[in-house]
Parts: structure tokens; sequence; C-alpha cells
């Protein structure tokens, strides 16, 4: 009967299907649209900021119009990052000198007076960055505790200090995103990176969390999770006794670009994505392969971990 009427009216079955779909696209476009997040004068926080990810997402945020707020442990570099960004031109947007506030995240008892200073920059705070973070190389048999709990204090306690001591303000505010960047291996384990692939799980589930208990403040908290980023991360990672690895790893020298990573972060802030994977093909199969056959998975890492025992041992 619908079908006769459509032929009535003149219309055709194809076109109809193509229009609604048309229709439904249109849809989708303006209710991004109406989502997304303009950061031109937004106070951005950045974690990590003078080198690597932290870097680039600096120039990113800082080209789209924010009032950076850069932190990190090295004051002379952060303020180098500060130098490049003034003399960086950005065409008709209206750029701002960056702030610096120098601390160690690994201290969680500097961080509230860290925050405090933050917050004294411009009085609030639109989008925190937790980026800072430390790797790890080694086997579990040979790694002390210490330095499992060292790993832990970097990539989980000192992000949670930090946004706990920021989110009161943003609740006050009812405004504020929360990012924090996390990585693949916060979804799945691999062998010989069992410090940091637990920080980032734990960073995972804590965000997660996070994200369900202030959406009712009308705040906003984005989890990235990349796969291998072409930084120094590899180089200045910790092995079991707590000394740096050194290495640059064949995976991390192949891994995707960071200028790349840091825009796919500003597009996240901008449409105020929940949950980003930033890897390959393989990587996220290996996250549905853990979900939906995780023995097929376990035999698969086992044998990545004996590979990887000879290749050292040769």
């Amino acid at each position: 009967v619908k079908l006769g009427l459509y032929r009535v009216l003149g219309l055709g079955v194809g076109p109809l299907a193509a229009g609604t779909v048309g229709l439904l696209i249109l849809l989708k476009v303006i209710q991004r649209l109406r989502r997304k997040q303009n950061l031109q004068d937004k106070v951005v926080v950045i974690t990590g900021a003078s080198s690597g990810l932290g870097r680039e997402c600096a120039r990113v945020f800082h080209a789209a119009g924010a009032r950076l707020i850069l932190c990190g442990r090295d004051q002379k570099r952060l303020q180098e990052v500060v130098e490049e960004l003034r003399n960086q031109n950005s065409g008709k947007i209206q750029t701002y000198s960056p702030c610096t506030v120098t601390f160690d995240l690994s201290n969680t008892s500097l961080v509230s007076s860290a925050a405090e200073e933050i917050l004294k920059c411009h009085g609030h705070v639109d989008v925190l960055i937790n980026n800072a973070g430390i790797s790890y190389r080694g086997n579990i048999l040979d790694t002390h505790v210490s330095v499992q709990r060292d790993v832990m204090e970097t990539n989980y306690f000192g992000p949670v200090a930090l946004t706990q001591a920021i989110l009161p303000s943003m609740v006050d505010r009812r405004s504020g995103h929360i990012v924090v960047i996390s990585s693949v291996q916060g979804k799945i384990s691999i062998p010989y990176r069992s410090a940091y692939s637990a920080s980032k799980h734990a960073t995972q589930a804590y965000f997660d969390c996070l994200r369900a208990e202030v959406d009712r403040f009308g705040l906003q908290v984005s989890v990235i999770s990349p796969g291998y980023i072409r930084t120094n991360l590899s180089i200045n990672a910790v092995t079991g006794d707590g000394s740096k690895y050194g290495v640059m790893d064949k995976t991390t020298a192949k891994g995707s670009d960071p200028v790349d990573v840091a825009r796919a972060v500003l597009k996240a802030v901008c449409h105020k994505q929940k949950d980003v994977v930033l890897a390959g093909l393989l990587p996220t199969a290996a996250i549905y392969l853990r979900a939906l056959w995780p023995a097929l998975y376990f035999r698969l890492m086992a044998s990545r971990a004996i590979k990887e025992q000879r290749v050292k041992e040769e």
C-alpha cells in the first residue's frame, strides 16, 4: 500500500531512501556543529608541555587562540616553548603569550599548591590536558615494586591529584573539560610493559568513573588512547631497577607523528569526544580480540613474550 502511495505521488523508493539518508547526515552535521567548542580565549592547561606530545599540543591549542598554562618540571625548557609560541604566526586568530607553572607531577604533595598557582593565572581553567607521563620497559621478575610505584605516581596519582585540585572550580562554574592522554595499553596489556600498562588501565577506569559523576554538572571528560608516537618516551622509560632504558624502540620510531596526535586531541576537545583510540588496525583489532576472544589473545601475548625474550638473549 505504501509502495503504491509513493508511486501515486511520483516518488521512487530509491530517491526517497537517498533523501532520508541525506537528511540524517545533515542532522548529524548540525548536531556536531552545535556541540563544537570554540577554543578562542579558553584557558587550557597542558602538563608535560616542554617536549613530545605536550609541546605539539601547546602549538595547536595556541594556534586555536587558547590562553595556555604550560606545566612541566624544567622551567628553562618551558620558557623555550613560550618563546617559540610568541614568534608563531597564527594569521587572523588572536593568540596570547602562555603562562608557565613548574612542578613535578610525580610529587603529589606539591600538586595542590601548583593547582593554586594555575588558577591564579586567569582565575579559572576551561580545559585541563593531563599529558605528562613516563614509560617502562622490563621483566616483572626483575622489577622492584618501588619502580612499579614510581610509574603509578607519575602516570596515575599525579593526574588524579591535579584533576581533583582543579575540579571544584569547574563544578562551581558548571563548565570545564578534562582530558587525559592514556594509551592503547590502557585497554590491552602487552609483555614487558607491566608498570606502564597498569598505570594506564587505572587511568582509564578513574576517568571513566569521573565522566559519569560530573556529567550532571555539565563537565566533559575525554580519554585519548594513542598507539606508539614518535617521541622520546621509550628513551626516557625506566627499567626494572629504575635506570633509564635509553633506547628508541623500532615501534616508537615508526609511530604516529606527534603533530597528528595533537590535532586529534584538539578535535576531541572541540567536538567533546568522550573516548578516542588513535591506533592502527592491529592494535584496534587486539582491543576487540581481548574482549571477544580472550583465550586467543592470551595465547598470542604469551607467544609474543617468548619471542621478545629470545631477541633480548641473542
